[in-house]
């Protein structure tokens, strides 16, 4: 593909990527009869991912639906063994506990309510991951840059060498603010701005471009990071 194409191409995708929120597009999807509020791009993406990587332990801040649980639930069960994950929301709501409690996925999720930056749920994490050979972390919480840079404080260090801490929504920093009229996160205060923050401070990771360029359709452009160091 040409320069000129590429540019084009790009052009096309922001284009179409701006609409498509203005259409809550990611809310059409379900995996396994749950809502999994995520772009089919990043669903493939993150299948490879896990697929390549056989985590023993896969760690998800924010539930929502619990779509997302039960995609890396059914992903872990193919790849068969003792392999869980885990899912972490400050509310999990009733229906939505009785939807996931139900599903034939469930016999691979644990679940913990509450702050995922409160010390006491960050020591429980701990605790489930000690002496899992493979930890890969996923966050899609609060979108705040304070509350993500806590997060990835806390979590990244858990990651295990040659996996992945997947930071998702990194795309608000690239979108007009008046698209989050009633929500914190904006430019300057998002995602993206938290994984910046962070990789300034550790050496442990890296930015995956190559996924994201792939892609083209992402909610998380600088948001795979993979894990370097010890």
């Amino acid at each position: 593909m040409s320069n000129d194409d590429n540019t084009r191409f790009r052009e096309l995708t922001r284009e179409w990527f701006l609409e498509s929120c203005r259409q809550r597009y990611s809310y059409r999807f379900t995996w396994m009869g749950r809502p999994i509020i995520q772009y089919p791009q990043d669903i493939v993406a993150m299948q490879e991912l896990i697929w390549r990587l056989e985590p023993d332990l896969i760690i998800e801040t924010g539930i929502a639906h619990g779509g997302s649980l039960v995609f890396y639930a059914s992903m872990l069960e193919l790849l068969g063994g003792d392999r869980r994950v885990l899912g972490i929301d400050i509310d999990i709501r009733a229906h939505n506990r009785t939807a996931i409690d139900s599903h034939v996925m469930r016999k691979r999720i644990d679940m913990i309510e509450g702050s995922s930056i409160a010390p006491d749920i960050v020591s429980q994490v701990r605790e489930l991951a000690a002496g899992r050979k493979r930890v890969m972390v996923i966050l899609d919480s609060n979108h705040t840059h304070e509350h993500v840079l806590a997060e990835l404080r806390a979590y990244g260090e858990l990651v295990t060498p040659g996996s992945y801490l997947v930071v998702f929504d990194t795309v608000v920093e690239d979108m007009p603010d008046q698209c989050f009229p009633d929500r914190p996160w904006r430019r300057s205060n998002s995602p993206k701005s938290a994984v910046h923050a962070f990789l300034s401070e550790t050496k442990r990771f890296e930015l995956d471009h190559e996924i994201e360029e792939r892609l083209m359709i992402t909610v998380s452009p600088d948001g795979f990071l993979r894990c370097v160091g010890p």
